[in-house]
């Protein structure tokens, strides 16, 4: 052993054993429960994938910590035993609204960055920084997105010293949620955002393996230890509830649970694109930097109502038997009943409002084939995303079509009991997973998967307790340094 480390031990020790007694400290006071100071700008009664997993996640740490939360969301809520602050962002909504009816959106998106929730930024700050003078939590948690409440969390850590995590549930870095920045300019700020995120944190935690290691591969080594996967979940209480089981074999029900953007790809015929409109859609990409092209009428019905009706024609009998059901529309209603007409899928294809989580779950229990469909990617390349419904539909006993390019949802997928891998726009293999599923119900023997093996690994509760141990881990280290 070299001498330095002999020198080192004598200096460190009393701050060592100080530190230690105060990692016990913070697990004795479990009982009492520490606290958590989070930011979470969408929560319930928002229907966001981002609100739902909060919800989730919050709910099973305030079973050991007291929970503080610093929200954007308009009567926003969680249990009973959560202490909610909701702070009204500075938006200028009526000067975006004007310059919007002045056709000038292409100047708001490259003005403001890196979204519209900066505006939340400043106050935000202050609530925040009063809070936690009052409360004296533990550790800071930002659940993102929206990008501006990390810098919040940030700014908070600055102030405050306390340890940071920060959970990206869309990485910047992501080239299927970000495929386009609006100028090269903030291509590159986006990049060094999400870096900075990483080196201001004490722990990061991604979604996606995938995009994980895209943004872990950049770093220096001594900020590699910071990245942690924990992927999106599932409740299994949600899918214990009873359900009305269906013995009727003479119809055949796909279901899509959430929303859909490709819906604008299909809007305008090829005939109706005249030049007035092609100039207007050149000026807003105008500047553009593209990181990947993505097909987006794969995030639409019509591969898969093209499908249905092949599989129809096909097999006559099965006439006004197959249909698909898309639940979780926000698109215009005009829009979408336009696409539906014009690409003549409206007699087998059903697209309705969002509803409540537990309900998309309970009907999703109940469909003879569940869908996710995803934007192709042009150039072949892998991505890093995946459809937070992947988890849902594992647990269940249902088949899957996985209509999604290659990256880390197929990846996921791939050796998952009950699951089909197609390419997103392949109306061929569309079909015939189609027909073969349908094939089975019809004749009375549906088919059903046993995931059973699955649920530890997608529980919210098991998904909660990692993140309680990074909560754990970082409280520690900072005391260590302190």
């Amino acid at each position: 052993m070299n001498n330095s480390l002999w020198n080192f031990l004598p200096l460190s020790f009393s701050k060592v054993r100080k530190s230690a007694d105060s990692h016990n400290k913070l697990v004795e006071k479990s009982p009492n429960q520490p606290t958590l100071f989070c930011i979470a700008y969408d929560l319930p009664p928002l229907k966001t994938p981002i609100a739902h997993r909060a919800n989730k996640l919050l709910g099973e740490f305030q079973k050991t910590w007291q929970i503080h939360v610093l929200t954007g969301t308009t009567g926003g809520y969680l249990s009973e035993n959560s202490h909610i602050h909701y702070i009204k962002s500075l938006y200028p909504q009526t000067l975006i609204k004007w310059l919007n009816k002045l056709r000038l959106e292409k100047i708001i998106t490259l003005l403001i960055w890196p979204d519209p929730e900066i505006f939340w930024f400043l106050p935000a700050l202050l609530k925040g920084y009063q809070l936690i003078k009052q409360q004296k939590p533990d550790a800071i948690f930002v659940i993102m997105m929206p990008y501006s409440a990390g810098l919040v969390g940030i700014a908070l850590k600055f102030l405050t010293g306390l340890p940071l995590v920060i959970s990206l549930d869309d990485s910047l870095s992501c080239t299927d949620m970000h495929s386009n920045a609006v100028s090269w300019l903030h291509h590159h700020l986006e990049r060094w955002l999400e870096n900075f995120y990483v080196r201001q944190a004490n722990a990061v935690v991604y979604v996606s393996q995938f995009n994980l290691d895209l943004v872990k591969n950049r770093q220096s080594a001594s900020q590699k230890s910071k990245f942690n996967l924990i992927r999106c979940g599932a409740d299994p209480e949600d899918f214990t509830t009873p359900i009305e089981l269906k013995n009727d074999n003479s119809y055949f029900d796909i279901v899509y649970t959430g929303g859909m953007n490709g819906w604008y790809e299909f809007y305008h015929l090829p005939s109706e694109k005249n030049l007035a409109k092609k100039l207007y859609k050149a000026w807003l990409e105008w500047g553009y930097y593209h990181r990947s092209k993505l097909d987006y009428r794969s995030s639409s019905p019509v591969f898969v109502g093209k499908a249905i009706k092949k599989v129809i024609s096909q097999n006559p009998e099965w006439e006004s038997k197959i249909k698909l059901s898309v639940y979780g529309n926000s698109f215009p209603e005009f829009v979408v009943n336009r696409v539906l007409q014009n690409q003549n899928i409206a007699d087998v294809v059903t697209v309705l409002e969002p509803l409540p989580h537990f309900q998309a779950i309970q009907l999703a229990r109940q469909a003879d084939l569940l869908l996710i469909t995803l934007p192709n990617r042009l150039d072949g390349t892998p991505g890093g995303r995946i459809s937070c419904k992947t988890y849902e539909y594992l647990m269940t006993d249902r088949p899957i079509l996985a209509a999604v390019p290659p990256g880390e949802n197929r990846d996921y997928l791939q050796d998952k009991p009950g699951v089909w891998l197609v390419e997103p726009t392949d109306i061929e293999a569309i079909m015939q997973v189609i027909s073969y599923i349908a094939q089975a119900k019809f004749a009375g023997d549906p088919l059903r998967f046993n995931r059973s093996h699955l649920y530890a690994e997608l529980s919210y509760k098991n998904l909660a307790q990692n993140y309680l141990q990074i909560f754990n881990d970082v409280c520690f280290k900072s005391n260590l340094k302190s």
